[in-house]
């Protein structure tokens, strides 16, 4: 998607920061023939290179099962980002009145390639209600988040894999299949998904643009389906572009 050339001469810190991002929550530990086998290098290069990534602690190697998984200075990097990200800092407290006058879930996620990161939530007051996911990334096809993104991004479609994983009966995995979603999604200014991540769980959200116009992140609300009517998510898709719209930079 990215056109821009990678310096001569990065491969092989190419190679490393790839091979980090082939763990996943799912994939949290794994041997060397795996990452071997998913990153398309020999088992040769790949010990070579993971063994630099756990001299600085981006990586640790279990001594009984010999199974490596992201190292705790990879963690600390992860938290730093975090805290120093302005974006998560300006939507901290708007995402506190979205929590507050919805009841319901507020998160603020990032396009990471075809996922979307859950950058910062803050939980409604219900007992029952979606929360504890920061960090998460979550299928762009599946969540009002990225279809938002895909509707208002300049790459659109672009973004979604040749493959996508049906979640539920609802999910969407044809590129086609989207088109109408966008059109409408433009139109009203929010993106909505209704028991596509989850059975029973829905989510409406926009976009936050940049002071070119570029789409930075989403803002959504988000909870169980039996809340969240159809009179419900338009008010909360009229509240989100409202929000969203304070933390574009004025131009």
């Amino acid at each position: 998607m990215n056109d821009a050339r990678p310096p001569q001469g990065a491969q092989a810190a190419l190679r490393a920061v790839r091979l980090l991002k082939l763990f996943t929550i799912e994939r949290s530990e794994m041997s060397l023939a795996e990452v071997s086998k998913l990153s398309g290098l020999n088992k040769t290069t790949t010990h070579r290179l993971l063994r630099a990534l756990q001299s600085e602690g981006l990586i640790d190697r279990n001594a009984l099962s010999a199974r490596y998984s992201l190292g705790a200075v990879l963690m600390a990097l992860g938290v730093q980002a975090l805290a120093s990200s302005d974006l998560r800092r300006r939507a901290r407290p708007l995402l506190k009145l979205l929590a507050h006058e919805s009841g319901e879930t507020a998160t603020l996620e990032v396009p990471i390639e075809d996922s979307m990161l859950v950058l910062d939530e803050v939980t409604g007051r219900h007992v029952m209600g979606a929360g504890g996911h920061v960090g998460t990334r979550w299928p762009l096809h599946a969540t009002s988040t990225g279809k938002a993104v895909l509707a208002f991004d300049d790459y659109g479609l672009e973004r979604l894999p040749t493959s996508m994983t049906p979640l539920t009966r609802k999910t969407l995995i044809n590129k086609n299949s989207f088109r109408p979603q966008l059109v409408d999604i433009r139109r009203r200014g929010y993106a909505e998904a209704v028991d596509e991540l989850e059975d029973g769980f829905t989510a409406v959200a926009t976009v936050i643009r940049g002071a070119l116009g570029d789409v930075q992140g989403a803002l959504s609300i988000c909870g169980p389906t039996q809340r969240l009517t159809s009179a419900r998510r338009a008010e909360f898709g009229a509240s989100l572009c409202k929000v969203a719209s304070r933390l574009s930079p004025e131009k």
